[in-house]
């Protein structure tokens, strides 16, 4: 991959343009978020993790997407709106975006090719079959939330599937270990 996630042009959840270049420097957690998701209340332990690590140079970077289940119709305002409103989201929010398929974000195709399998797909897999879902095919996003560890150089060093709680024990020891680094 000849560019460097850094470079990689997205836009703010307010439409202004941007790049993670600006987080140069610090482990970041990228999720694919959803409004009306059953995972949705992950957003409060999102912002936990965020609060509580951010000062040792850690932040969750949020993509809210609506690729599955058609679980995130709304605009970048509504889905800002909600985000601080429910859950007291401060961690950097962007424009939404697509994660899988033909017109995937360049983004997400620099994370899924970096890091293309995901730890413990097979049981959110399972999960989904058993809801009447159809389960993305590796290595593309499995469904919401799931979550792509950068580390301080920009280099995609973990990912996670979406059912991992963001105070799950083997996510919180590879953040760990990553912020440990300098």
């Amino acid at each position: 991959m000849s560019e460097s996630l850094y470079d990689i042009p997205v836009q703010k959840i307010d439409g202004s343009p941007a790049t993670l270049g600006e987080h140069k420097g610090n482990v970041l957690l990228v999720v694919n978020v959803a409004s009306k998701c059953g995972l949705t209340p992950q957003y409060a332990g999102l912002e936990q993790l965020h609060e509580k690590l951010q000062s040792r140079g850690f932040s969750v970077v949020g993509f809210p997407a609506n690729d599955f289940g058609a679980q995130e119709p709304g605009t970048n305002a509504e889905i800002q709106q909600f985000c601080t409103t429910n859950f007291g989201v401060q961690f950097p929010m962007y424009s939404k975006i697509q994660v899988t398929g033909d017109d995937k974000h360049p983004l997400y195709r620099h994370l899924t090719s970096a890091q293309p399998k995901t730890a413990n797909r097979d049981a959110m897999e399972k999960q989904l079959t058993g809801y009447g879902m159809t389960p993305t095919r590796a290595p593309e996003v499995l469904w919401n939330f799931e979550k792509f560890l950068v580390d301080r150089s920009g280099r995609v060093v973990g990912r996670f599937a979406p059912d991992t709680a963001p105070d799950a024990e083997p996510l919180l020891q590879a953040i760990e270990s990553e912020l440990a680094k300098h």
